[in-house]
C-alpha cells in the first residue's frame, strides 16, 4: 500500500478512450473503469450497442472505425473538445478463419492486419501528443498469447498479433522519455459472445473451442486485469501481462473434461 496517496480521490480526473467497446473485453473494460469513477469514451463501429452501453454506464459513446483515417480525426477532435484523455486502451481487433498457410485467404489476413495492427497504430499515433502533454499518459494494448507463440491454423492471427506485440514493445522504448507508460495484456482462452463466432462463422464450431474447458476466462476477468494495470501508481509499468485460465497451460495444452 502506498502511503499518502489517495488514488480514489484522483479517479474523477482520469479519462480513457477504449476501443472495441461494443462487446466482449472492450465493453467489460468500459464498465470496469466507469465503476472506478473514470470518464470513459467508448469507441466501436456499432452505434446502437454503444448507445445502450452509454445509457447503462454513463460512458460517452463515440461510434467510429479505428481503421478509418477520417473517423480517427473526428475522434481526436471530439475527445479534445471534451477535455482529453490520459489513457488509451486499444482493444479493437479480432481473428478471421483458422486456415493453414497453404490455404490462407488473402482477404482474411488483410483484415486481421488492418484491424489489429494498423488500427492500433493509427489511433495511438493520433493521440500520442495528447498523452505526452498530460505528463503521465498510458497506452494499453490488448494483444493475445497468439502473439507470443504460433500454432497450426493460426498463421494469420499469429502474424497480426506478433506484429501488434512488436509495435507495443517499440512504443515503450520510444515513449519512456515522455513518461508514457505502455502496457501489454495478452489473454489466452477467453469465452466471449462474439470472438470465436466471428472467427469461425458458425455457432457450433465456436462452442467446440471451449468444450470441456473448466472455467475459461471471461471478458470481466480480463477487464479486471486491465483496470489494475491502468489504475496502479503511474511509475509502475506492467510491461507485459499474460493471462490464461488454469485449464490452459499453454497454447498447446488445454485440459478438457469428457
Amino acid at each position: 500500500m502506498t502511503e499518502g496517496i489517495d488514488h480514489n480521490a484522483k479517479a474523477a480526473d482520469k479519462a480513457a478512450l477504449v476501443t472495441g467497446a461494443s462487446t466482449g473485453i472492450g465493453e467489460a473494460t468500459v464498465r470496469a473503469l466507469r465503476q472506478e469513477g473514470w470518464t470513459v469514451f467508448a469507441v466501436a463501429r456499432r452505434a446502437e450497442r454503444l448507445e445502450a452501453l452509454a445509457a447503462g454506464t454513463g460512458a460517452v459513446a463515440l461510434p467510429a472505425d479505428v481503421t478509418d483515417d477520417a473517423d480517427i480525426a473526428r475522434l481526436l477532435d471530439e475527445v479534445t473538445r471534451a477535455g482529453g484523455i490520459d489513457t488509451l486502451i486499444n482493444v479493437a481487433g479480432g481473428a478471421r478463419g483458422a486456415d493453414k498457410v497453404a490455404d490462407a485467404k488473402t482477404e482474411d489476413w488483410e483484415w486481421m492486419y488492418e484491424v489489429n495492427v494498423l488500427g492500433t497504430m493509427k489511433l495511438t499515433r493520433a493521440f500520442l501528443p495528447m498523452l505526452r502533454a498530460c505528463g503521465e499518459g498510458t497506452v494499453l494494448n490488448l494483444t493475445s498469447t497468439a502473439g507470443l507463440s504460433a500454432y497450426e491454423g493460426g498463421g494469420g492471427y499469429n502474424a497480426a498479433k506478433f506484429a501488434q506485440h512488436a509495435l507495443t514493445e517499440a512504443l515503450r522504448l520510444e515513449e519512456a522519455e515522455h513518461n508514457l507508460r505502455v502496457v501489454e495484456v495478452a489473454p489466452g482462452m477467453v469465452q466471449t459472445e462474439e470472438f470465436s463466432l466471428n472467427r469461425l462463422g458458425d455457432q457450433g464450431a465456436a462452442e467446440k473451442v471451449y468444450a470441456g474447458v473448466d472455467k475459461p476466462l471471461t471478458a470481466g476477468d480480463v477487464a479486471d486485469v486491465v483496470r489494475y494495470a491502468v489504475t496502479a501508481p503511474h511509475h509502475v509499468n506492467l510491461d507485459q501481462i499474460v493471462i490464461r485460465p488454469v485449464a490452459q497451460a499453454s497454447n498447446f495444452k488445454v485440459i478438457r473434461k469428457s
